[in-house]
């Protein structure tokens, strides 16, 4: 018998939101693997095994899903008698990054190639795992196999980038109830391919029994995510540019008029929604976020008073996605009995400070790129 909880593949566990998970579920006593091309930046990874793959890569897919043991032994050879399913699989596995990589429109080709090949090949390796092993019964009893009578549960991060962008055009009013996703109308490539694999999922889920579980993220921030060279999100390029300003403050760029609305959730926040949802019998889709709605100059003044500087916006021109965007929360309130409990300016203040020490840690040498 093994002392752990159950055991879990945490897919993208080299970048910010899935290497926190993998931190939480190591606190909950899971057994972990994470799979990622690059092994989390900021702080040595707490999986159990972490294997460095291309989840583009069938084969590669094929066999990282299959548990072995709780030795780490995924390059190793068992007897087949002891391969089985992980209990769960969290998949944050995505071409990822803020409005200067997702809206200029360069990337889009690469950003919905890579995200719908990594779900396809997980979804159907997945399938194929399960029906081996809730296939014929007795056809698995004469090789000395287990009968899994669960299926390995998935869940897929999605996001709020996939709602209308007519639902969006009001940045004091957006509309972001989880049933105004249709008639279809994402602002970007990016949005259309998390809806296509939202949609994926649950086609899975209907036609092949795959316990699924969909969440759309609004805008996850905090310690240990990208902060400059370009893919970083709004709430780390204003704490980098903050911090980077004498302490007599000064000035900072900002794309567009700065009235454009939206809300950000602590990364902390994030993770015990998901082990909510995961741990609950709802499969979603179901918004994920803050609903304490700002303008994007509120957030410049939110991070200068947590550093305690005098700080001016330059208003420049640069690639804005939609006008307005807020979580709702009403669903998961009353499906889970979740909601938010910090407030921005908490998690501001957190996520500036390690920004602040990262700078002074690395001697940084500021990337400028407009918020």
């Amino acid at each position: 018998m093994s002392d752990y909880k159950k055991t879990a593949l945490v897919l993208g566990a080299g970048g910010f939101i899935g290497s926190h998970m993998v931190k939480r579920l190591r606190s909950e006593g899971y057994w972990v693997r994470g799979v990622d091309l690059k092994y989390p930046e900021f702080s040595s990874t707490q999986a159990h095994e972490f294997v460095q793959g291309d989840l583009r890569d069938v084969d590669f897919v094929s066999r990282v899903i299959q548990f072995k043991g709780y030795q780490g032994n995924f390059f190793q050879s068992v007897p087949y008698q002891y391969i089985k399913p992980f209990d769960e699989i969290y998949q944050f596995a995505a071409d990822m990054g803020g409005a200067g990589f997702v809206f200029t429109g360069e990337n889009d080709a690469d950003i919905m190639h890579n995200s719908v090949s990594i779900n396809l090949n997980v979804l159907e390796e997945v399938r194929k795992l399960n029906e081996t092993f809730n296939g014929d019964v007795k056809e698995w009893a004469e090789a000395n196999r287990p009968l899994w009578l669960q299926p390995t549960k998935i869940f897929y991060s999605g996001s709020a980038c996939m709602y209308p962008e007519h639902n969006q055009l009001d940045p004091d009013n957006p509309d972001c109830r989880e049933e105004s996703a249709y008639p279809a109308a994402p602002d970007s490539e990016y949005g259309w391919e998390k809806l296509f694999s939202e949609r994926l999922y649950f086609a899975y889920n209907r036609n092949y029994g795959i316990p699924v579980r969909v969440a759309r993220y609004h805008n996850i921030f905090g310690p240990e995510g990208t902060w400059d060279g370009g893919r970083e999100k709004a709430p780390a390029a204003i704490c980098r540019k903050v911090a980077y300003l004498p302490e007599s403050g000064g000035a900072i760029e900002v794309w567009g008029d700065g009235l454009q609305t939206r809300s950000f959730l602590f990364v902390d926040e994030c993770i015990e929604a998901t082990r909510r949802l995961m741990d609950s019998d709802f499969m979603g889709p179901v918004n994920i976020g803050s609903e304490e709605m700002v303008t994007i100059n509120q957030l410049v003044e939110t991070a200068a008073k947590v550093a305690n500087k005098e700080v001016s916006k330059i208003h420049i021109d640069g690639p804005l996605g939609v006008r307005g965007r807020n979580s709702n929360n009403d669903v998961i309130r009353r499906k889970l009995g979740w909601d938010y409990s910090q407030t921005l300016e908490e998690g501001i203040r957190k996520t500036y400070s390690w920004i602040s020490s990262q700078i002074e840690s690395d001697n940084y040498v500021p990337f400028y790129h407009p918020v």
